[in-house]
């Protein structure tokens, strides 16, 4: 893996699941790619898409567009993005979901 923005991905992801196991999780793992029919970057937390974004620019809205698609793909109830935040551990890092969901995790 010679890209170092794949690497950061890569590394961003394999965090998270460990953040996962560790809290409860223990079947979190990394998905393998799909391309066009993405279903996010995280499998095992039943219902929950999980797509993670380790970049220098946050894109909200791009994520969120993404994070819709992938919800679907993988006929989940709920989406979110994991972001990393920088020169943070990951227990630091933010879950971003639309508001429309997060009314359905808090009814």
């Amino acid at each position: 893996m010679s890209n170092p923005s794949k690497r950061k991905g890569t590394a961003h992801e394999s965090a998270v699941v460990r953040f996962l196991n560790d809290h409860g999780h223990p079947h979190a793992e990394r998905r393998a790619l799909a391309g066009s029919a993405d279903r996010g970057d995280i499998a095992g937390v039943p219902g929950v898409m999980i797509e993670c974004k380790a970049e220098k620019s946050i894109d909200l809205a791009g994520y969120m567009d993404q994070v819709r698609v992938q919800t679907t793909n993988a006929g989940a109830q709920l989406g979110v993005a994991i972001v990393k935040r920088r020169n943070h551990g990951i227990e630091r890092s933010y879950v971003v979901m639309e508001l429309e969901q997060f009314v359905e995790v808090i009814r």
